[in-house]
């Protein structure tokens, strides 16, 4: 059985390709299994990002707040110091989902040095992929415009402004917002060398981009439209901003979160000794994290488990690693993509129809599935648990009816093959992959909750998949014992909560299925 005991009252999930794996479905599945046990999850905490890293559970779609929000029975959210928020778009979030009924604020703290983002860095952001395309002559990196790179760059060159600041007399943070301002407008003239014209369209392009995203809260009666108008920040003179607007507008956010604000490592301590469990929710992947990916297509933050004990602020201690994909892959911005399908492809056509980000709508690119990528998070990342969701977006339908194909290496012009990830990324991108081919399946298996009651060519990718990741993470060398592989605990056969199968056979049996 897949339902093994976790090996620890902190568990993190973490996404192990390159984003977008379904990570945020995984936190109301651990809260109900272990909701009557002696162990229930009382805190899920964001670990890491920011508005960039949206999370879809239970149906309700998330930027910022925890995906604990989908369950009523986890007492507490929280936001550790290892994340970048927008006071604003917390309450554009927390509102309109305390209004469809869900209880936010009471259960919600915010960690004291959690950095404050602002609009300066989604300005700051704008400008550097203008600089990009207009000065550098490069290809857009596919920004998520969200202000995250830049709101982090603070933090390194100790301009942070945290939410402990919204405690105190607001005089210090009009000083420090004020000097933040300054900063960006003159990186933005005079070295991103930003037109004013373009300078204007970047608040019209962000207004544009907030109404689109908080439709339904304006629908809702929650916000006026007015609400999400960025050119009331906006100076008559180009490279200006109104700096008592800007001010008054985040000081009104961030102050009436004050209640919210606090110390989530006491929070965390707490639950532990009390014989509860801490979910810590990551953004992004193993293979997003700024100094394991390749840049520039990475965040701005370390994105897998070792970063759960800095953004909680608690001793390190035994952790219980969950590693989530996709039963395919995808991809946004301009990555290396190994294993990307032609976009005329048939199952390339059905695919790219259900993937668009959650926090920004962009389309995403779609791929077969690298057991290279995954192998490799593996070895060097670690994790005992494995979810991996839409396999059901794999069966034969229309006129999608071939092979399926997973990468299990890598080569190069001269034949010589790679069977790891390479970490220079002038040499990854002239490989091609190597690719085992498998059967496909046809039928609706949505439905199915027994992993015996699959289609057999179905069982045998899943097991093709896991064995894959396996012989990457311990390549010439001999697996672990039995007890010591990971465990393949969840398979995803839907979007909807319950569409997932959990009786896989232990991992040892499965990879022995062919």
């Amino acid at each position: 059985m897949s339902l093994l005991p976790f090996s620890s009252q902190l568990i993190a999930d973490v996404g192990i390709s390159f984003g977008d794996e379904g990570k945020g479905r995984l936190i109301p599945e651990i809260a109900a299994e272990l909701r009557d046990t002696g162990a229930p999850v009382s805190v899920v905490l964001k670990v890491n990002g920011g508005a960039n890293s949206g999370h879809t559970a239970a149906g309700i779609k998330l930027n910022l707040l925890p995906a604990g929000v989908a369950d009523a029975g986890v007492a507490h959210l929280a936001i550790g110091s290892g994340v970048v928020a927008d006071p604003r778009k917390i309450w554009w979030e927390a509102l309109p989902l305390e209004k469809k009924g869900h209880a936010v604020r009471v259960r919600l703290l915010i960690d004291e040095r959690a950095l404050v983002s602002d609009l300066t860095h989604r300005l700051l952001d704008l400008a550097w992929e203008d600089y990009r395309v207009n000065i550098l002559r490069e290809e857009p990196r596919g920004s998520t415009g969200r202000g995250i790179t830049p709101a982090f760059s603070d933090e390194t060159g100790q301009w942070q402004i945290h939410y402990a600041d919204f405690l105190a007399p607001p005089a210090e943070f009009r000083k420090k917002l004020a000097q933040r301002a300054d900063r960006a407008c003159r990186v933005i003239q005079h070295v991103c060398q930003v037109s004013a014209a373009t300078w204007d369209s970047f608040f019209e392009k962000l207004t544009a981009a907030e109404l689109r995203a908080n439709a339904e809260a304006i629908d809702l009666g929650v916000f006026d439209k007015s609400e999400f108008d960025f050119t009331r920040f906006k100076s008559p003179a180009p490279f200006t901003l109104d700096l008592d607007t800007l001010a008054d507008a985040y000081w009104k956010a961030g102050y009436g979160l004050a209640p919210q604000i606090g110390e989530v490592r006491e929070l965390v301590l707490r639950e532990l000794r009390a014989g509860r469990t801490v979910i810590g929710e990551f953004g992004q992947s193993y293979w997003l994290d700024k100094r394991h990916g390749f840049t520039p297509n990475v965040t701005a933050s370390h994105t897998f488990t070792p970063e759960f004990f800095e953004s909680a602020g608690v001793p390190v201690q035994r952790i219980h690693t969950f590693g989530v994909a996709k039963a395919y892959d995808t991809k946004v911005g301009t990555h290396t993509f190994i294993t990307r399908m032609d976009d005329a492809h048939p199952l390339s056509i059905l695919l790219k129809k259900l993937e668009f980000g959650t926090s920004t709508g962009r389309q995403r690119m779609v791929g077969w599935f690298d057991a290279v990528e995954k192998g490799d998070a593996l070895r060097y990342g670690g994790y005992q648990d494995l979810m991996i969701n839409k396999i059901d977006a794999l069966s034969h339908t229309g006129e999608w009816r071939d092979d399926l194909l997973i990468c299990t290496a890598y080569e190069d012009a001269s034949g010589r093959r790679y069977h790891h990830v390479p970490r220079n990324d002038a040499v990854r991108r002239a490989l091609r992959p190597v690719y085992e081919k498998h059967p496909g399946w046809k039928g609706d298996i949505s439905q199915i909750r027994r992993f015996a009651d699959l289609p057999r060519n179905a069982q045998r990718y899943t097991a093709a998949m896991l064995r894959g990741i396996f012989d990457v993470a311990w390549h010439g060398e001999p697996f672990p014992s039995a007890d010591r592989l990971p465990n393949f605990r969840y398979l995803g056969v839907g979007p909807e909560p319950s569409q997932i199968i959990k009786d896989l056979p232990p991992a040892a049996e499965l990879i022995k299925l062919r």
